[in-house]
């Protein structure tokens, strides 16, 4: 894999990461040159989608939402001449609560966009609308939501 395509994939685990972590500020940086589409709340930047975030996540005494994303199926579109790139990847959302036995609770798609900022690769563009199944969310967010539009 090209050293493009290492950074990029890195990107997308980091997120995953931090968000299983508890860690909604590091995810949110991430984010710092990016527009997130999320629906009905518009385009976020990184200041707005940490304080979506901050208002919708349920957080467990552990300081954790008691998820793990899995970020799979990586499809990489890289213009290295032009420093940037188009990836599709799917994402599913495991969680095991005091109250709930391990379960998938979400899955769907990312659509992202990045570019090389001063020699890093960057998210520019996250769209959030792609999700695809639904499962028990009561215990992962604070509001009902529901799948988007199919491909």
């Amino acid at each position: 894999m090209s050293t493009a395509a290492t950074a990029i994939c890195n990107l997308l685990y980091r997120y995953a990461e931090a968000i299983d972590e508890g860690r909604l500020e590091d995810a949110a940086a991430l984010f710092r040159h990016a527009r997130i589409e999320t629906g009905a709340a518009g385009p976020l930047d990184a200041d707005g989608l940490l304080a979506l975030w901050r208002k919708i996540l349920v957080i467990h005494p552990c300081g954790t939402p008691r998820t793990r994303h899995l970020v799979t199926n990586p499809i990489l579109d890289i213009d290295e001449a032009a420093g940037t790139a188009q990836v599709r990847s799917c994402f599913t959302v495991m969680q095991a609560t005091d109250d709930l036995p391990l379960q998938i609770i979400a899955s769907g798609r990312y659509r992202d966009r990045f570019a090389r900022i001063d020699g890093e690769w960057s998210f520019v563009d996250r769209d959030y609308r792609q999700l695809d199944f639904i499962g028990n969310l009561s215990q992962h967010l604070r509001i009902a939501i529901k799948p988007g539009p199919r491909p």
